[in-house]
């Protein structure tokens, strides 16, 4: 193996050896590229890094993955009923063009992730907006139309950083592809698909959050983001240098990336990501809950934590991990691997092993379309599971699609199930996500529409207190564990992996991010 990876280094540096060498670079590498840098229109966690490099939310995430601290907004008032912020904004903040930042921008923003015409996947994440206003140039209010108990921690994320009306305008249906005015750290440059992105050093940058100990500017000239598909290279070109960081390791080789006397790795703690193949409901094949439970209970989902992750990753039998807010402790005793109850419930709702052992039901085969990233740890995970559900009379037809395709693919709806491994803030955050019917045709693929689930949705964002919110996102765990809408398969490590060159890295758990903002980085 070291022979290999010594050939793949040295091929490595060949390609890249074309590169023009510029002074104080940061290089980044990643394994799959995003469908778009415009935060307001998509859900896919490869846009939520770069996005977090060259643009601000109102407030930022601390370290422990739960506080929400002062970022652009540098303090804020709660009414007590729950449905009104007053935030104070900072007053020396600009984009990277040079225009001020003031309240203008947060009205705007926020006004546009709400437009219907944007269909913004993630608009909800900014609550039930009634009206946000600005008092004065650096006061926002924020009014809501029923209480939103996370409203704060939601604003941490990606989709509610604030843009320049003036480059959306400008840029046009550009705007995200050719460029992104932000007040973040690092500055658009240019994006070749799959290939790179360019960000430069934003000079006036003096306002990051205090989990940084340095505020700004960050200490490169540049950053050059580099997307390297191939799993074994993208260790190699870590292990000769060719990059100072990257999330791209995977469990396959992040065992020999530890090991490795010119690197650091760290895990991200707390790190909420689940990785899980979701059921379409409303498509024949999956309709039928017992179809659903017993292609879930068919499978081992230790021994593809085991054989597949080596052992960087958890077995999960809930949606939401145990460490997590407002985790519902009941939902454990739902899902029970058991492959004779597999097959007596596929019996029970008609499916009938044919011939060469795959089931039938009035002409039709039990060969669901599976759709997922060709990318990460997804794809050997779908082949075991294939593997596994073939001995019950099951045949996953699997549908690998590169990562700036699959969000346009998935769209298109015609599957039974697809695959994602989403980061997540919470209980009440994954609940909100994927199972409101407001989100129909995404996040929520599965077309679950359901008043009740709706309703204790709404009762979970509007508590006033942490009990309440528990209770009813609890009730949500349980009734949609019990539909068996998803297969939850494995809770994933994270691992952000660093030349010992490198000073300064902490990994991150927001949203897949790791690396997040890069304030303290130097060499």
């Amino acid at each position: 193996m070291k022979t290999l990876l010594t050939l793949i280094a040295v091929s490595f540096s060949t390609v890249l050896a074309t590169a023009p060498a510029v002074g104080q670079t940061l290089n980044v590498m990643r394994g799959i590229d995003a469908p778009t840098y415009d935060a307001h229109k998509t859900t896919w966690a490869p846009t939520s890094d770069i996005v977090n490099m060259i643009q601000d939310t109102l407030v930022a995430l601390d370290w422990d993955g739960r506080t929400p601290i002062p970022y652009l907004a540098k303090s804020w008032d709660i009414t007590p009923d729950g449905k009104t912020y007053t935030f104070k904004l900072r007053d020396d903040v600009s984009f990277c063009s040079g225009k001020k930042f003031t309240a203008a921008d947060v009205v705007y923003s926020f006004q546009r992730l709400k437009d219907p015409a944007i269909r913004g996947p993630y608009a909800w994440r900014a609550g039930d907006i009634k009206s946000i206003r600005a008092a004065d140039p650096y006061t926002v209010v924020y009014e809501l139309n029923e209480p939103y108990s996370e409203l704060l921690l939601q604003l941490t994320m990606f989709t509610n950083v604030i843009i320049n009306k003036e480059s959306v305008e400008t840029l046009g249906p550009d705007y995200g592809s050719k460029g992104v005015d932000g007040t973040g750290p690092w500055c658009f440059v240019s994006w070749q698909p799959r290939t790179e992105v360019i960000l430069k050093r934003h000079d006036a940058y003096k306002w990051g959050p205090a989990m940084y100990k340095n505020p700004g500017p960050v200490k490169f000239e540049r950053m050059v983001i580099r997307f390297i598909p191939e799993e074994s290279t993208r260790l190699a070109a870590m292990m000769s240098g060719q990059f100072d960081i990257t999330t791209a390791i995977l469990s396959t080789f992040i065992g020999q990336a530890k090991t490795a006397p010119m690197l650091d790795v760290e895990q991200a703690k707390p790190n909420f990501q689940l990785l899980y193949f979701g059921f379409k409901t409303t498509r024949d094949m999956v309709a039928d809950r017992r179809v659903r439970e017993a292609m879930s209970i068919a499978i081992n989902r230790a021994d593809i934590a085991s054989a597949i992750l080596l052992g960087n990753a958890s077995p999960a039998s809930t949606y939401v991990d145990p460490g997590a807010l407002d985790y519902e402790p009941k939902t454990a005793a739902i899902i029970k691997e058991d492959v004779e109850k597999a097959k007596r419930l596929l019996d029970e709702a008609g499916w009938k092993p044919g011939s060469d052992g795959i089931r039938e039901k009035d002409g039709v085969k039990l060969a669901p379309k599976v759709y997922y990233t060709a990318a990460g740890n997804t794809p050997k995970v779908a082949e075991a599971i294939q593997g596994y559900l073939r001995k019950v009379g099951i045949d996953w037809r699997l549908h690998p699609w590169d990562s700036t395709i699959a969000p346009a693919k998935m769209a298109e709806q015609d599957y039974e199930l697809w695959s994602v491994t989403v980061p997540y803030l919470s209980a009440g955050d994954l609940m909100n996500i994927y199972f409101n019917s407001k989100n129909i045709p995404t996040p929520n693929r599965m077309n679950w529409r359901n008043e009740q689930t709706d309703e204790w949705l709404r009762l979970g964002r509007a508590a006033l207190t942490g009990e309440d919110r528990a209770k009813y996102y609890g009730l949500v765990q349980e009734q949609v564990t019990a539909e068996h809408l998803w297969i939850p398969v494995l809770n994933i490590d994270m691992h952000q992996t660093t030349t010992k060159k490198l000073k300064g890295a902490r990994a991150h758990m927001l949203y897949q991010n790791t690396f997040y903002k890069g304030l303290d980085l130097s060499k």
